[in-house]
């Protein structure tokens, strides 16, 4: 370091020694929402930006997929704070009706207790008590992650606020002719005895058996059918047989009846074009109150529609022996039964197919003819399409548009109730004499009504969360300010179920006074929708709990540290494609981050700081070089997130600030640093500058080593609410970009011949330089010999090996004295064997070079890439043996 930078204050004393994370990054953070960097101000004139935070289950903890959406949020957000935006990032959580229940009864069951035991609201007391003492898991994890959310601002989907929500757009809707009660099939959970969506099926491949059974006469002469089927039990419930109208086998039968074989009800043949002739025997048996298919044949031809099984999956009401019996020991028992009877005509197992389970209880679903309350979504569904296709939101990628259409273009009603006590409650109310009415939040029930004994469906609650959360259906200043939300960010396996609910819910109210006041046009939940894919391993295979590869992120953030689990993730996150993570990703973030530390705490050893630049024209070619291509990155990393391309953005930082500023810029600059007073200043405040933005460029991902690094270095308050970078607007200089590019390929190639000799590589070696003028690289001939580990020739120098750099201006000749240097036997040896197999290469080439009826049939690019060989074996060849002749005198 020169004088002038030791008589400054060492800004290098601030940093630890070297990078422990566990050391710093909890105070950090905390220091952060102390000074309320995160809180946003409704009353701010600075543009508006908002996210709302998907809300986790209160019952879980963050996985790695919540730990890539966070951090992809969290990167919006604190970008566009540094430029200049209000920034809401709003956290919450979901009540998660199913799985809090369920984890709460489990409890109960500890000591022999249901929830019955206690009542319905004594039972949602204790549900309360458990999220007061369980629910901070999350926060406590996102704390530890790092994220940028305002606190002030935390909701959940059951506070008193959301339920306000709930209720008036339930009330809307219903008023609407959107919301009515019908017998419909559902996904029925036996075990919590309720209704559960889509989302909370898991479809797993399972040893089951396929049966087929002999309905009608057991005379071959007489009326028969044979059918198949995996769920025997469910034939207790059929009232018909279904073929094809144009089976020739069955068109004699269409319109006839046929003997049920357990019940002894006749039971119509119908046609139907659902059948597929050519599977199996081309006759279907019909359970329409059991089976979505033969639910919607038996709306088709006005089918009787019994529930065989009560809550619990046990067969009820069919007057049989069977009634009692667990679904799956009547199978077996009326199995037994037909088979005694000869009605099994063939029996396959096991029978692999796929069969949906509760994701919650892990039981087969059974699917079940249940009275639930619906949404009728064909209306919501078109404006929820129209957004898109108008560009009012627009989802990224938009490859991902097509799956969008597809789905709400034939979206069919949504169950909306759940069988759970604990949820919004449903706001209807029935009267003595059977009367309706649908009470909301302002309203009070008719004296003498009882309100309905069901719950909404989670994803009701969820589904108003960028309104709701701001205080609709009041107006309010955060409503007027950030709604409608900036970007929703969220995996794209999850586009139908809760974006499409969202779009629904949000075009319904968008011109609601409360959003829309001094607002032109409909005001739609978020204007981008940003969808990322699917966390895997390393490997590439998904994620999960029986392939025992799921990762932890807090195991992660423990041994590396939030900015690594984070920089992994960001690096790898693109629009709708998925990402693979694993230990080594990790670990080379954790090195990328030492390698950031280490290379500013050097430079701030030797008085490196931001400051105004010196004249462009003073400059070295390497400070010129630097400076432009941080305007490069600059602009790059702007387009690149302004697009959601996370991974291009971080991968461009992440190779400027490795192979350009601390691999090539740094290394010109202790040069320079040795130089006189005004170029070492000089190259103190580029590196300074550059370091700077290179800091403030990489806050978004890895939040903490920046903070510190970039206080050390400029001795600001903060990053987190410094400016982003912006370009210098200075013109790119070619000249010195061409003459680093030529430097950078010189010491390249010195380099690899030092090591084609033998050479050490902290080594130094005695040699001369011809042809810098001609190549324009006469100031870069300091450098060039720092790099390359080159000294002055004396005056007894004589060149003892050379080499022919050729560059865009001209070529350089580098001859060097290695007499003394290397090993001469093991250089031979070597040389030698590399000789053998060059010369094997010429001989292979030239036999297939030589074979007529060879080069007749070879294609010729397979012919000029053998050509292309022989000519570099004959190259090599050459120079190993003028390689061995100048070793031959020494």
């Amino acid at each position: 370091m020169t004088s002038a930078a030791s008589e400054k204050p060492n800004r290098a004393d601030a940093l630890p020694k070297s990078w422990d994370p566990s050391q710093v990054e909890s105070a950090m953070y905390e220091r952060w929402v102390d000074a309320g960097y995160f809180a946003a101000d409704a009353s701010s004139d600075k543009p508006p930006y908002s996210i709302v935070l998907p809300p986790p289950n209160v019952t879980g903890s963050l996985h790695m997929g919540h730990a890539l959406d966070h951090t992809i949020m969290d990167t919006l957000s604190r970008r566009k704070r540094m430029q200049g935006y209000e920034v809401l990032w709003l956290p919450g959580m979901d009540h998660a009706g199913i799985a809090t229940q369920s984890v709460v009864e489990k409890q109960l069951a500890v000591d022999g207790k249901t929830k019955e035991d206690f009542g319905r609201e004594l039972f949602i007391d204790k549900v309360w008590d458990w999220k007061r003492e369980s629910g901070g898991q999350i926060q406590w994890q996102m704390r530890h992650l790092g994220d940028g959310v305002d606190w002030s601002r935390d909701r959940f989907t059951m506070d008193e606020g959301l339920s306000r929500a709930v209720q008036t757009i339930f009330k809307r809707l219903y008023d609407a002719g959107l919301i009515y009660r019908a017998e419909r099939l559902v996904n029925w959970s036996p075990v919590l005895k309720t209704g559960i969506s889509d989302l909370e099926v898991d479809y797993k491949d399972v040893d089951g058996e396929l049966v087929s059974l002999r309905y009608g006469s057991l005379d071959d002469n007489e009326p028969h059918v044979i059918v198949a089927t995996t769920r025997v039990e469910t034939m207790l419930g059929d009232t018909a047989v279904a073929v094809h109208p144009e089976d020739e086998r069955y068109r004699s039968l269409i319109g006839t009846t046929l003997y049920h074989p357990i019940t002894e009800r006749q039971i119509p043949i119908v046609a139907d074009d659902y059948v597929d002739p050519e599977f199996g025997s081309g006759a279907v048996k019909i359970t329409p109150a059991h089976d979505p298919n033969d639910f919607e044949l038996g709306l088709r031809h006005n089918l009787a529609m019994p529930t065989i099984m009560d809550e619990s999956g046990k067969i009820a009401g069919t007057g049989t022996e069977f009634d009692g019996m667990d679904r799956f020991e009547a199978r077996e028992q009326i199995r037994l039964r037909l088979a005694a009877e000869g009605r099994v005509v063939a029996r396959k197992h096991p029978y692999v197919h796929s069969v949906g389970h509760s994701e919650r209880s892990g039981e087969p679903i059974e699917p079940r003819l249940s009275m639930q309350w619906w949404v009728k979504v064909e209306s919501l569904a078109k404006s929820a399409g129209d957004a898109v296709r108008n560009g009012e939101v627009k989802i990224h990628p938009a490859s991902q548009e097509p799956r969008w259409f597809d789905w709400v273009d034939n979206m069919h009603d949504w169950c909306i109730s759940r069988q759970l006590w604990w949820g919004h409650r449903i706001p209807i109310w029935y009267g003595p004499e059977g009367e309706i009415v649908c009470v909301g939040p302002d309203e009070q029930a008719p004296e003498g009504f009882v309100q309905d004994h069901d719950v909404l469906d989670t994803w009701f609650s969820s589904g108003l969360w960028p309104f709701s959360t701001m205080g609709w259906p009041e107006s309010t200043a955060e409503l007027q300010k950030f709604y409608p939300t900036s970007v929703l960010v969220t995996g794209y396996d999850i586009l139908f179920f809760w974006v499409a609910r969202m779009m629904m819910f949000g075009m319904f109210v968008s011109d609601d006074p409360a959003l829309a006041a001094g607002k032109t046009g409909k005001q739609v939940p978020f204007q981008d929708v940003f969808l990322h894919g699917l966390i895997r391993d390393q490997f590439g295979k998904k994620m999960s709990k029986s392939r025992g590869n799921g990762i932890d992120p807090l195991d992660w953030i423990t041994e590396y540290g939030a900015d690594a689990t984070r920089f992994t993730l960001a690096r790898g996150a693109q629009p709708g494609g998925d990402l693979s993570v694993g230990t080594p990703h990790v670990t080379a973030s954790r090195s990328f981050i030492t390698k950031l530390f280490n290379a500013t705490k050097f430079a701030l050893m030797n008085g490196a700081e931001p400051g105004e630049l010196p004249a462009r024209e003073t400059l070295t070619d390497a400070d010129r070089w630097i400076l432009d291509r941080l305007d490069e990155v600059v602009a790059d990393t702007d387009s690149t997130l302004d697009r959601y391309e996370f991974n291009k953005a971080f991968e461009g930082l992440y190779h400027f600030a490795w192979d350009e500023l601390c691999d090539w810029y740094l290394e010109l600059a202790k040069v320079q640093f040795t130089d006189s007073e005004e170029r070492a200043a000089s190259t103190r405040i580029v590196l300074g500058n550059v370091l700077d933005s290179l800091l403030r460029l990489l806050h978004p991902a890895i939040p903490f080593v920046t903070e510190s690094l970039w206080q050390a270095l400029t001795g600001g308050e903060s990053i987190v609410i410094s400016a982003w970078p912006t370009g210098s607007g200075v013109p790119a200089d070619s000249v010195s970009d061409r003459r680093i590019a030529d430097t950078q390929r010189l010491i390249t190639e010195i380099r690899r011949f030092r090591s084609d000799q033998g050479l050490a590589d902290k080594q130094k070696v005695a040699a001369k330089l011809i042809g810098l003028d001609a190549a324009d690289l006469t100031a870069q001939q300091a450098s060039v010999a720092n790099l390359a580990r080159l000294t002055e020739p004396g005056a007894d120098f004589a060149a003892t090996a050379s080499l022919e750099v050729r560059l865009s201006t001209g070529t350089v000749t580098v001859e060097l004295d290695t007499s003394g240097s290397i090993d001469l036997d093991a250089e031979r040896r070597r040389l030698e064997k590399d000789l053998a197999a060059a010369e094997k290469e010429l001989i292979q080439t030239a036999a297939k070079l030589g074979n007529e009826a060879f080069l007749a049939k070879a294609p010729e690019n397979v012919v000029d890439k053998i050509k292309g060989r022989r000519e570099v074996a004959t190259a090599e060849a050459a120079r190993i043996k003028a390689r061995l002749a100048e070793l031959e005198g020494k």
